[in-house]
């Protein structure tokens, strides 16, 4: 007789417990299932159990999951009550570097992160994404070169938001300039040449200029 599959939904709360044995084999258990034809419905819920709890063991579990699991954060991006968790998902992800990670720039995801950078206002939502964007860029280098002036578009931008977003620029602007040097020296020659943009180019660009050149 065959065995009773487990209930999606019955599953993932008991991703809490502190009970050790019993968290290896609820892991056990969901992992088994990600790999059968019902694993996109049970990742879709295990998306969703995260963005509500904000759960440790979800993150795991979701980290090492490629299948549909892009698709389903780019889902996700779309809704502004769910950004930011999902954006911190991406992150966590990002930073476990699985080695499907650079396949990341084939799927409309890296898009709708490049998106919510250029029309976001929500601060939180903006240095968690450039965060994001600055840890994701090194392993996507020749596949991220067809984004370039959306990169350095973005990078204008937060400067807008500098007093609060100042870590994160200067960050930013490292990444561009130690991945892309000529070409983001062309887009700052382009867009600081324009007379609205001098003001932050004398105060703010020029000096980050010249710790490179002190560096």
């Amino acid at each position: 007789m065959a065995r009773e599959q487990p209930n999606v939904g019955d599953l993932l709360p008991l991703l809490e417990t502190s009970d050790l044995h019993q968290l290896e084999e609820i892991r056990g258990l969901i992992n088994e299932q990600l790999s059968t034809e019902r694993g996109s419905m049970l990742l879709n819920g295990l998306v969703d159990y995260f963005l509500e709890t904000n759960s440790a063991q979800a993150m795991h579990i979701l980290s090492f999951s490629q299948r549909h699991l892009l698709d389903k954060m780019n889902e996700c991006m779309t809704k502004q009550a769910c950004r930011l968790p999902t954006l911190t998902l991406l992150g966590h992800v990002i930073r476990k570097q699985p080695s499907w990670i650079h396949k990341i720039a084939r799927y409309p995801l890296l898009l709708s992160l490049l998106k919510c950078l250029k029309t976001d206002t929500d601060v939180v939502v903006l240095i968690t994404g450039v965060l994001v964007l600055i840890t994701l860029l090194p392993m996507i280098p020749q596949a991220g070169k067809q984004h370039l002036w959306e990169y350095f578009d973005i990078f204008g931008r937060l400067e807008v938001y500098l007093i609060h977003l100042h870590a994160s620029v200067y960050s930013l602007f490292h990444r561009l300039y130690g991945m892309y040097p000529c070409n983001f020296v062309s887009y700052l020659r382009s867009h600081y040449s324009m007379k609205e943009n001098m003001e932050t180019f004398e105060e703010v660009v020029k000096v980050r200029m010249n710790t490179l050149w002190i560096e």
